[in-house]
């Protein structure tokens, strides 16, 4: 992607972390919604035209997706496509492009919420060698004129039962919906995403009042030295903290003040 569109993607992938830091936000169910509509929009040309159209109004395009979609997806999935379609697009096609990247980031981070990230990366690339080393099983996989429902009956019959069931619907999706690109492409370009996710570690941070900006900047700092990887906070706000802090990584919490901890920090890392 190139200009307004790399803009766009960025600013939709910022929202969809936002949305699934929120607990209360089901990412699996997120992805396939997202897929769904990429599908759609894939193969409804003249709508997604319409969608992108740089001679539009933002908030017009915005109300047209939400009328669409009201009712046949939640609220929250309505709301992330409605963000895409007011953002500008160098071309139509971008925008299936990025609503397919955010349904592939959903699936991951839902893999990520349950720890098995590290498995359907190692799956994925493994996939990958298997498909590359077996000429009739990737003609079997890549053939246009095989159906869509014979392709995914196969992959579930390889993966289904051996491989984490995000690794087997992200495959799926891939394989009945390549979308241009060789399987090959498709699956480097899921190991890709895969990766980013794992780098990127979320802290909620409980406070008892709302940190200043150097105190967001200097914890963020510490956090990621102490953990080697680039650090999320994911902010809240709670008097009965009693003027400490409160910082959950994973299933680790830190409590004390805001001081200690990040001087507590900064010696660990030293050490």
């Amino acid at each position: 992607m190139n200009g307004a569109s790399r803009e766009a993607l960025a600013a939709a992938r910022e929202r969809l972390d936002a949305l699934t830091d929120n607990t209360s936000v089901d990412a699996g169910s997120l992805a396939a919604e997202l897929a769904g509509v990429t599908t759609l929009l894939d193969r409804e040309v003249s709508l997604r035209r319409v969608l992108t159209d740089p001679a539009q109004a933002g908030e017009a395009k915005a109300e047209l997706a939400q009328r669409l979609l009201g009712g046949q997806v939640s609220g929250t999935t309505a709301d992330l496509v409605a963000g895409l379609v007011r953002s500008r697009w160098s071309q139509s096609r971008d925008l299936t492009d990025a609503l397919e990247q955010l349904a592939n980031l959903a699936d991951l981070t839902a893999a990520q919420q349950r720890n098995a990230l590290d498995n359907v990366e190692d799956e994925l690339f493994r996939f990958g060698r298997i498909v590359s080393s077996n000429t009739e099983l990737r003609a079997a996989l890549t053939n246009r004129a095989a159906k869509v429902s014979a392709k995914g009956e196969l992959v579930s019959s390889l993966l289904g039962g051996r491989a984490d069931a995000t690794t087997e619907r992200l495959v799926t999706r891939l394989v009945t919906a390549p979308r241009g690109r060789s399987l090959e492409a498709g699956l480097e370009s899921l190991s890709k995403l895969a990766a980013d996710r794992r780098d990127r570690m979320v802290a909620v941070v409980t406070s008892a009042a709302p940190l200043s900006e150097p105190q967001k900047q200097r914890l963020g700092a510490a956090l990621a030295k102490l953990y080697g990887r680039t650090m999320h906070l994911n902010l809240d706000v709670d008097p009965e903290v009693l003027g400490g802090i409160r910082v959950q990584v994973g299933d680790e919490v830190i409590n004390g003040s805001i001081a200690d901890r990040i001087e507590d920090a900064g010696r660990r890392v030293a050490g």
